[in-house]
């Protein structure tokens, strides 16, 4: 139970920004907490010579999969939609094709370059925590970040 307590006390942030990313943020904790259940559950499951981050982020996964499954999403009819702008003022459709255009050019991006970006802008990792990760030198990643950040501002500028 010890090894729990220490493995919630390390990674528990870890796999609540994971999950806040999934699930909506109102269901965070109770996911997290399904996620801290499950790996106490399946404890004998974990390889010790694998990362421990990736394990309980494929558990956080699966759960958030599941819990997103059993909710019945809302509907909403669409005359009641109409054209709605934005928190900034413009129209949503437009912030949609900026979003599908940056998600073209992220797939334009080497593999390694876009691990690194989608860690730090989407997972909240800070450079030291995506290279203790991915197993690599510090230097490697913040290369890889700034190569690929570049190249990304290259290809949304021709877009």
């Amino acid at each position: 139970m010890e090894a729990l307590a220490e493995c919630y006390r390390t990674h528990a942030s870890l796999v609540r920004a994971y999950l806040r990313r999934l699930v909506p943020s109102q269901d965070v904790d109770d996911v997290a907490q399904i996620v801290f259940t499950e790996v106490w559950r399946c404890r004998d499951r974990y390889d010790p010579a694998r990362s421990l981050e990736a394990w309980l982020l494929g558990i956080a996964h699966k759960r958030a999969v599941d819990h997103l499954r059993a909710r019945r999403p809302a509907t909403v009819p669409l005359d009641h939609l109409g054209d709605q702008a934005g928190h900034d003022g413009r129209a949503d459709g437009d912030r949609l094709a900026d979003r599908d255009q940056l998600h073209r050019a992220l797939a334009e991006l080497p593999e390694p370059q876009r691990e690194a970006i989608a860690l730090a802008y989407y997972g909240d990792l800070s450079q030291r925590e995506i290279a203790t990760r991915l197993r690599v030198p510090l230097g490697t990643i913040k290369a890889r970040t700034a190569r690929g950040l570049h190249r990304l501002s290259a290809l949304l500028e021709v877009a």
